[in-house]
């Protein structure tokens, strides 16, 4: 009895042990596998590193096109082929709006894609800024956001009022001059209470948010009165609501909105980050997100849907963390970084979820008109994500059960820019003065004129038909870019793929200083 007993006890204490060792072994082999899948994740980048020619060179070209864009009393011209312009705009209401930039290969000012651009470009600034420093770009795009934060300014002369298009596109079109020889009316157009813009005003507030970071340290009044102006501005757009489009019909036939909910978002995510009020970040989570954020569907990021680029930079307070959130606030921040993951698997070729939106050679394609404009603000939204991911040490995605690295999103941005470059089948670089082969007839008035030629309004449009190349190389001016089936058509009359636009210009920096060297990102704008 006493030998069973002992017998059984000792069985006992060695199940005991058994089972103790398979806990610690269990243990053991779960932490090897986190430190391993963490040790998977590249090296949190430090300051930037070396620079790749390429990308610096681009870089440099694409930064010239602001300059070319730039109206009113030019300051340090760089570009010879381009003097003072509309100097008078604004006069009719007292105002000087003589500042900001063309839109594209016309003389117009239209508000919404301008506030866009300067949203984008502040955001490069912000996360790439060390990056543009190294290259010797950082001053440069730092004074063209400025030229157009300028003319924002003064377009909002008081709470509820926004003036949001300077000319008439219609006047505009019937003449093919240099700006600086300009005869045409000049017209303004407005929103205010009984005539809402809730999408052009939230970009705007948006673009001034975003700038006041960027010109915090700089020049701190400034930066003040900036944010001043988007508070008004998001106040303004959300309490009036309505669609521009609608209030001002002529817009639809060039920049129309498709709606303004994701200005809504995108500018109140701007106003977080900026002043840090939770007011704001309840906004993007709360009644406001369910109504407007579309979770768990990604959309494509441009000058008229914000929804992706406001995941992305949604999912940066997700990485890097929010002070004091709530349950709420994070479960909408989670579903923010949710969408931004389907986006990224999206854009991911070897992803089960990815878009079939894309040339045989794997440019992303999803317009005629501009096809450009997606690749590259979709590039540039992989790399800012990759970059998040490496900062936070975050070392994969999943997309539908597949795992991605930093380093994917990276190779995915690379072989956007590389196709923009002229890594394309075409052998042709779609940005103006970048390689041997790139478009000569660009779509743009300035650039087709002689700088010494006297015309009219009408007798200029033997430029627009003549058979020759530009008389000025649109250096940096990123075109439309090529048909589904890559093909180009280099044709001065071909406006859907030889046209350039200041919204292109922003994207397309954001994406090589995003390349043009590594470095960690910052884990706050403030």
């Amino acid at each position: 009895m006493g030998e069973r007993s002992k017998s059984k006890g000792g069985w006992f204490g060695w199940f005991i042990v058994l089972i103790v060792a398979a806990i610690v072994v269990v243990a053991v082999v779960l932490t090897i596998k986190k430190k391993s899948e963490h040790s998977e994740a590249a090296p949190v980048p430090g300051p930037p590193g070396a620079i790749t020619k390429k990308y610096s060179d681009a870089l440099d070209l694409a930064m010239q096109f602001f300059d070319i864009q730039k109206s009113g009393k030019l300051v340090n011209n760089k570009i010879s082929w381009r003097g003072d312009s509309a100097i008078n705009d604004g006069s009719g209401a007292k105002l000087d709006l003589s500042k900001g930039m063309y839109d594209a290969g016309d003389h117009m000012k239209f508000g919404f894609p301008m506030a866009f651009t300067a949203t984008v470009l502040s955001w490069a600034i912000l996360e790439y800024g060390d990056q543009m420093n190294a290259v010797n770009q950082l001053e440069s795009a730092q004074d063209s956001l400025k030229w157009i934060t300028d003319y924002l300014i003064n377009a909002h002369p008081s709470e509820n009022v926004l003036y949001v298009q300077v000319g008439n596109p219609d006047l505009d079109h019937k003449c093919w001059d240099r700006p600086e020889d300009m005869t045409e009316k000049r017209p303004l157009m407005q929103v205010n209470t009984s005539s809402p813009g809730t999408d052009v005003a939230a970009e705007t507030a948006a673009a001034m948010a975003s700038a006041s970071l960027v010109f915090k340290k700089v020049d701190s009044t400034y930066s003040g009165v900036l944010l001043k102006h988007a508070q008004q501005l998001f106040n303004f757009a959300d309490t009036y609501r309505g669609s521009y489009s609608v209030s001002i019909p002529q817009v639809q036939t060039f920049y129309n909105s498709t709606g303004y909910g994701d200005e809504l978002l995108w500018a109140a995510s701007w106003l977080y980050h900026a002043t840090g009020n939770q007011s704001y970040l309840d906004y993007v989570t709360g009644e406001n997100g369910k109504a407007f954020a579309n979770w768990g569907s990604p959309t494509w990021f441009s000058w008229d849907n914000k929804l992706a680029g406001t995941q992305v930079l949604l999912s940066r307070v997700s990485f890097f963390g929010a002070k004091d959130t709530s349950n709420s606030e994070k479960l909408g921040l989670q579903m923010y970084r949710k969408t931004a993951v389907a986006v990224m698997c999206g854009l991911l070729a070897n992803s089960p979820t990815a878009t079939k939106s894309r040339t045989d050679s794997g440019l992303i394609w999803v317009s005629e008109w501009n096809a450009l404009q997606h690749p590259v603000a979709s590039a540039f939204l992989a790399a800012l994500y990759s970059d998040y991911m490496l900062t936070s040490r975050t070392a994969k995605l999943q997309c539908d059960g597949d795992s991605f690295t930093p380093s994917d999103l990276r190779k995915f941005a690379i072989s956007q820019a590389d196709y923009v470059l002229g890594n394309n089948p075409m052998k042709m670089s779609f940005l103006v003065g970048y390689g041997d082969k790139y478009p000569q007839y660009v779509h743009h008035r300035g650039a087709s004129i002689p700088a010494d030629a006297t015309t009219g309004c009408t007798d200029g449009f033997q430029w627009l038909n003549s058979t020759k190349p530009n008389p000025n190389v649109a250096v940096g001016a990123l075109v439309g870019g090529p048909f589904l089936n890559e093909t180009y058509i280099d044709s001065r009359n071909n406006s859907m793929q030889g046209e350039p636009s200041t919204y292109n210009s922003a994207v397309i920096v954001g994406l090589l200083s995003s390349l043009v060297t590594t470095s960690s990102v910052v884990q706050s704008f403030t």
